[in-house]
C-alpha cells in the first residue's frame, strides 16, 4: 500500500473485525476501554502512515482463532453467511471502483477463519460486482481489473521452521498466542505470479507496523524474526486470481502489469 501511494495511487482498506478478542499486555491499554478500541487505534495510526485514503469497517466481531471461545459469539464474523458478507464488500467495491482488489490467500494466511472469511466473501462479491442483480442495494455494478491474493513465500516459512529451534523457539507454537503451526502452513503452497520489490519503502513499512505494539509489532526487526525480514522482506508475493493466468504466464513485477 505504502509503494503505490507513492507512485500516486489512491489505497484503501476494508477490515471486517476491531481484533476484539486480541491479547494485549496492560501498558498498551492504557487510555482505551478495551481490546478493540486500542487496535483500531493502532490500524488508524499504521493507515496514517501508509497513506491510505480511508478505512472502513464491515463491524462484525473478532472470531477468534480456530476451536477457542470466540467462534461461538453470535457477531463473530464467520457466523455470518458468506452472501451477507459479500454484500458489504460489494457495497465498497461499487462505492470506491477500484482498479484492483486484494485479500488473503484461501488459508487466511496462517489460517485464521475470519481471514479464510473474508477471502471467500471478497471472492464472491468480485465475481458478481458487475452484477445488477447482486445485491442491488449495494450501488451500481462495477468490475474491478483484477482480484490478487496476498501470499506468503514458503522458502520464509521453511527456513523460519529451520531456523526457530536453534533459538529455543517451537515452530508448531508461533506468534504472541503460540496458535500458529508453521510447519502446517509449509505444506500449503500457491503460485507466485507477481514478486513486487518494495525495497524503497522499507521504513514506511517498518514504522507502520510498529503501531501495531500490542501484536508484538515493535518486534518485527529483531531477534530471529527481525532476521528472516529482514533477508527477505523487501519484496512481497501475489497470486494472481482474475484475469485468469495463461499457461505461459510469466512472473511480473507489478500488479499493474498486463491489466
Amino acid at each position: 500500500m505504502a509503494y503505490y501511494n507513492q507512485k500516486g495511487y489512491e489505497t484503501y482498506y476494508v477490515c471486517a473485525t476491531r481484533g476484539e478478542v486480541g491479547a494485549a499486555d496492560e501498558e498498551y491499554m492504557q487510555g482505551f476501554k478495551d481490546i478493540a478500541e486500542m487496535r483500531t487505534d493502532e490500524l488508524m495510526r499504521a493507515a496514517k502512515i501508509l497513506g491510505l485514503k480511508e478505512v472502513f469497517f464491515l463491524g462484525y466481531r473478532d472470531s477468534g482463532m480456530p476451536n477457542s471461545e470466540p467462534n461461538q459469539h453470535p457477531n463473530a464474523q464467520i457466523n455470518h453467511p458468506i452472501e451477507e458478507v459479500a454484500g458489504k464488500v460489494v457495497k465498497y467495491i461499487r462505492q470506491i471502483k477500484p482498479d484492483i482488489v486484494i485479500t488473503f490467500d484461501p488459508i487466511g494466511g496462517y489460517k485464521h477463519p475470519d481471514h479464510i472469511h473474508i477471502h471467500k466473501a471478497t471472492v464472491l462479491a468480485f465475481a458478481n460486482a458487475d452484477d445488477s442483480s447482486f445485491h442491488p442495494e449495494a450501488g451500481e455494478p462495477y468490475k474491478p481489473k483484477a482480484l490478487y491474493y496476498q501470499v506468503f513465500p514458503k522458502t520464509i516459512l521453511k527456513v523460519a521452521v529451520k531456523i526457530l529451534p536453534i533459538f529455543g523457539k517451537d515452530p508448531t507454537k508461533f506468534g504472541r498466542n503460540e496458535d500458529i503451526n508453521l510447519k502446517e502452513l509449509v505444506e500449503v503452497d500457491f503460485p507466485i505470479h507477481i514478486r513486487l520489490n518494495v525495497r524503497s519503502v522499507s521504513n514506511i513499512k517498518q514504522q507502520a507496523s510498529e503501531q501495531h505494539a500490542s501484536q508484538g509489532g515493535k518486534q518485527m526487526r529483531k531477534g530471529v524474526q527481525g532476521l528472516v525480514m529482514k533477508i527477505f522482506g523487501e519484496h512481497e508475493d501475489f497470486m494472481q486470481a482474475y484475469p485468469p493466468v495463461a499457461e505461459n504466464y510469466k512472473r511480473k513485477k507489478d500488479l499493474f502489469d498486463g491489466i
